[in-house]
């Protein structure tokens, strides 16, 4: 679910040119997640090979990753390690959520609604740790380094830009502005294109960068009492939040108590809706476990690992992952003597 900052949160638009040679940091889990949901034939059913294994998460991971890649973006993905045992009713929750969308989409199906197919469908996503070892090994394959969180991959990524050994973190989700990301941006591994709530129109999509500290600016607000903020709006390990509090009223809330939190959540009664206290909310966001150790290191391409991975196990067209490569390489070369030119 994530924290919603949406509707306050102040965006620039950006290119993929503006992007051009960045290292970025991905959030792993949660791209894998939307690949899932999104690449999905018209009646729903995800892309799956001759065996019946599901295969978007891997055909949009190699055809995204590999685009971004084209404009010389030097990526690392970043993995979930062991959850928070906060976020067990979060999991709990979308659990239901999935069964409850299973069931509608049979009801669906029934009914020969594949509107309504596609739509449930989306809901059912599930990520198992067999598709994230297939991922990280198609990652590895096209050279990039991958770092193994040791809880929350966002929080791991925030620490990397922080340390400045990447740019930004490429994510969703704004549960990392309260880890404390410096930069993110959105929307650079989704479609270009999407549909309008209409259906019957498409939207573009740009991408759009982030920045926390003109945000906190913006906002009037610390780092602290914006992750308090987003407590009271409602995080993974506070399913819901506060009943009734939205980002906005969450900000005149905590900007008439300052930095008295505890007053704060006494006011909104905090101990009516949460078994536990806020600070063990705020503690995770503050001190989630992270590898201060990691080594980011990008190597040649391994072509025969990548066609191993997607068309010797997953029956992707040979011509069509060729076509992707040879564009890479072609690119990647071209990169490499211009940059050796430079010394000249």
């Amino acid at each position: 679910m994530g924290v919603n900052l949406k509707d306050i949160v102040v965006k620039k638009e950006t290119s993929l040119a503006d992007l051009k040679n960045r290292k970025l940091v991905v959030d792993g889990n949660n791209v894998l997640y939307q690949f899932l949901s999104t690449i999905r034939q018209p009646d729903g059913t995800p892309l799956m090979d001759s065996k019946g294994e599901v295969t978007s998460h891997l055909n949009g991971l190699f055809h995204r990753t590999t685009r971004l890649m084209h404009y010389g973006m030097r990526l690392v993905f970043v993995f979930d390690g062991k959850a928070p045992d906060l976020k067990y009713a979060e999991r709990e929750r979308r659990a239901g959520i999935k069964k409850e969308a299973e069931r509608l989409y049979e009801e669906a199906k029934k009914e020969g609604d594949t509107e309504g197919m596609k739509k449930y469908s989306m809901r059912t996503s599930r990520l198992s740790p067999e598709m994230v070892r297939e991922a990280v090994e198609l990652i590895r394959a096209l050279g990039l380094p991958v770092v193994m969180a040791p809880s929350e991959g966002e929080a791991q990524a925030a620490l990397m830009v922080k340390k400045g050994d990447v740019f930004a973190e490429i994510s969703q989700d704004y549960d990392c502005l309260l880890f404390g990301v410096p930069r993110m941006v959105q929307n650079l591994t989704i479609s270009e294109r999407k549909k309008k709530k209409d259906r019957l129109s498409y939207e573009t999509v740009k991408p759009q960068l982030i920045e926390l500290e003109p945000n906190l600016k913006n906002l009037g607000l610390t780092q602290d009492q914006l992750i308090v903020l987003g407590i009271l709006v409602g995080t993974d390990y506070n399913v819901g939040g506060i009943k009734g509090i939205g980002p906005k009223k969450a900000i005149e809330m905590v900007k008439r108590r300052g930095q008295d939190f505890d007053a704060l959540f006494r006011d909104m009664k905090w101990d009516d809706h949460f078994s536990y206290s806020w600070k063990d909310v705020f503690r995770l966001f503050k001190e989630m476990p992270v590898n201060d150790d990691y080594v980011l290191d990008w190597k040649a391409l391994d072509r025969d690992k990548v066609v191993q991975v997607l068309c010797g196990k997953h029956d992707f067209s040979r011509e069509r992952v060729d076509d992707a490569l040879d564009k890479l390489e072609a690119e990647q070369s071209r990169i490499s003597q211009k940059g050796l030119g430079e010394f000249f």
